[in-house]
């Protein structure tokens, strides 16, 4: 039965508006959904015969009746050829596949969220199937010229019969059966041949050993819901992950680029080349035991670090989610989006950067992505560049994360720590702690509807918009939060005065330590807050560094009108609208109270063309928490504690939206100095 698209009832809609919100999983319990008389998905596997072996595979998986209930499913829906070519390759029928392999069949082909072929940009989609696991999207031409989307490289959605819609979702019928690798990342490299000298390296190193970690199993949720009224939005609601997971993301060099860059065929030699690397930046180490060839695995070991440096801590499900997702919230033509991760080699980060802005191509690919990249008016380092894809017979895709080729080594050598790593890193919150990553938590939803979090049908009974998370104390790795107090993240919503849309705050009386990446060098830096003030809506917080309080504490209703004018009401025009002489002064009166303009390569807004600068609007600014000396090779702390009054009320938070880092060859420039952009 082919029907529009969109031929969803609203009223049906409102026939469940009062269900209570059911536990945030994949199986909704179906005492609180509605079941209509049209055809349901259910009734779309039964009633056609072509689809009768995957319909037999839901019904043993226990799935059906889930179906059968109202919801906001999509399926991905192999015929019974397809069904056929995939069992006859394994040996099996649907009769002899057992009830736990239907149960994986199904639910990787099902997603809990509506997604038409028009939603499916590519990347990796937003919400991942049932089995938790990302689905990579791409687009194509097929042999009758139709544009077609093609899932995790190999299965096409059929042109004539994609988005066909039943009463509780949508029908994607799809040319071949999906699999999703169970293996771990470092199993699922040694499978790859290509790769061969990195995967002998990661045995070697014992680097694979870490990374068959996959999950935390001491963890459970604890069920609570939690309702809160954060700035101007009316009651939203958070809740616990579901699960802590643990990931990776892996760099490799395939042996056909080791030996053709370098000469290197074998595990030796990719030693020596780290040996080459790493023995100036550990000097110390060259004369221990653990840096011979004979004990790969030890710590100061040159090769284990090279290997190291080229992991991330990370489940980065996808290349459209190394930096952030479609680019939101970034001037690409003024700015390239930028990521910082922390890798598996102790105290370093690994920069990550999509290039968007064509006067600082190079010789680089515009809509790529590369790493320790700097490419700007006073260097031209072209970086590593990220391959878009493997070869379609293989699967990057892991458990705990995926790997991608890349078309040099990457390194922490003078260069990256003394000029690609000198600069102004700004790192989102949201992508400040790995578990958003790995658990899919980061950029989650749809953030084109702003919902209220909890108060409607839609926002109730689809995680398609998105959800909000709290952390309990211990679930973030170098994060403690106090019992009184609460740490939540809030979904993208495009309106918002955060970059990306997304933010963390801080409620009740809160009191919240976490661990700062590390820099890369011995300086004085000054460690920055990006947030948006809202008068009379915010709370009072002290800041501390490694436990000593910083400054007076800091109010956050306090807008860019009264640091720069002394009140709330005083006329305000944004940095781009000043005259030159206009801006020199007002940066320079922010700058002596220890503030800064909202970043001015950041917007916030539908999109870019019609969405308004953060440096232009008097609530988004950023503030100099301190100015501390720090080495690396050190661990440091930032903790921001309730001080207001109303400690127990809602309009006592603390918003922290990004962290900057910033070296004093940064911000200390005198006045016949390069000055700092505002980017």
């Amino acid at each position: 039965m082919k029907k529009k698209l969109f031929n969803i009832l609203y009223a049906m809609l409102l026939a469940v508006a009062v269900a209570p919100f059911a536990s945030c999983d994949d199986d909704p319990d179906s005492e609180n959904y509605y079941t209509f008389t049209g055809q349901m998905m259910s009734d779309y596997l039964t009633q056609n015969e072509e689809y009768s072996q995957f319909a037999e595979v839901v019904s043993r998986a226990g799935l059906m009746n889930l179906l059968s209930t109202y919801g906001h499913f999509t399926c991905f829906c192999p015929a019974n050829d397809a069904m056929e070519t995939f069992l006859a390759a394994k040996g099996k029928t649907v009769a002899t596949l057992t009830d736990a392999e239907c149960d994986t069949i199904a639910r990787t082909h099902l997603i809990s969220v509506m997604y038409s072929t028009f939603e499916m940009k590519d990347g990796v989609l937003a919400t991942q199937n049932m089995m938790r696991r990302p689905l990579k999207v791409s687009h194509a031409i097929d042999a009758d010229t139709n544009s077609v989307v093609v899932i995790n490289g190999y299965a096409t959605i059929i042109a004539k019969t994609q988005n066909d819609s039943v009463e509780n979702g949508i029908m994607h019928p799809i040319d071949c059966v999906l699999e999703s690798s169970t293996n771990t990342l470092s199993d699922l490299i040694a499978e790859n041949p290509r790769v061969s000298i990195y995967s002998e390296a990661l045995d070697k190193t014992g680097l694979a050993e870490v990374m068959k970690i996959y999950k935390d199993g001491d963890y459970e949720p604890s069920g609570e819901t939690y309702y809160y009224t954060s700035g101007a939005e009316p009651k939203e609601f958070a809740t616990n992950p579901d699960e802590r997971l643990i990931g990776y993301t892996a760099f490799l060099v395939p042996d056909s680029v080791l030996k053709a860059k370098y000469g290197i065929t074998d595990l030796r030699g990719l030693y020596d080349l780290a040996c080459k690397i790493y023995d100036p930046i550990y000097p110390n180490d060259v004369a221990a035991e653990g840096h011979s060839f004979e004990h790969l695995s030890d710590s100061v070991n040159p090769l284990r670090r090279f290997i190291a440096y080229h992991v991330l801590t990370r489940n980065i499900q996808g290349l459209s989610e190394l930096t952030v997702r479609d680019d939101f919230g970034v001037y690409t033509s003024k700015m390239n989006p930028v990521d910082w991760y922390p890798t598996l080699l102790p105290y370093t980060m690994l920069k990550c950067e999509h290039l968007t802005v064509t006067k600082w191509t190079g010789e680089g690919t515009r809509t790529h992505y590369y790493l320790n990249r700097r490419y700007d008016d006073q260097y031209t380092i072209e970086g590593v560049h990220i391959q878009p894809d493997v070869e379609s017979d293989v699967d990057n895709m892991a458990l705990n994360g995926p790997y991608y080729y890349i078309d040099d080594i990457v390194k922490f050598d003078d260069e990256t720590r003394d000029v690609i790593d000198n600069c102004r890193m700004r790192i989102d919150f949201s992508s400040l702690f790995p578990e958003l990553m790995s658990n899919a938590i980061r950029m989650n939803g749809d953030r084109t509807n702003g919902g209220t979090g909890g108060n409607t049908a839609a926002d109730n009974e689809s995680t398609k918009y998105g959800r909000n998370f709290f952390f309990p104390d211990g679930y973030l790795d170098g994060v403690t939060v106090g019992k009184n107090g609460y740490f939540i993240y809030r979904r993208p919503r495009q309106g918002y005065w955060s970059l990306h849309g997304d933010e963390f705050v801080c409620q009740g009386n809160f009191d919240v330590t976490f661990r700062i990446p590390p820099v890369p060098f011995e300086s004085e830096w000054q460690i920055r807050l990006g947030y948006a003030a809202m008068n009379g809506r915010r709370g009072v917080a002290q800041v501390y560094f490694d436990g000593i309080a910083q400054g007076i504490p800091l109010d956050m209703n306090r807008d860019l009108k009264y640091i720069l004018y002394g009140s709330f009401n005083a006329s305000f025009t944004g940095l781009n609208s000043l005259s030159e002489s206009q801006r020199i002064e007002n940066k320079k009166t922010l700058k002596n109270k220890g503030y800064y303009y909202g970043c001015n390569g950041g917007y916030h807004g539908a999109n870019a063309s019609s969405g308004e600068s953060f440096a232009d609007v008097y609530a988004t600014l950023r503030i100099v928490l301190c100015t501390v000396h720090i080495a690396p090779g050190e661990d440091h702390y930032l903790r921001v504690r309730a001080v207001s009054d109303n400690k127990g009320s809602n309009n006592n938070e603390a918003m922290l939206d990004y962290l900057e880092l910033v070296p004093k060859s940064v911000y200390g420039v005198n006045d016949e100095g390069a000055e700092e952009d505002d980017l």
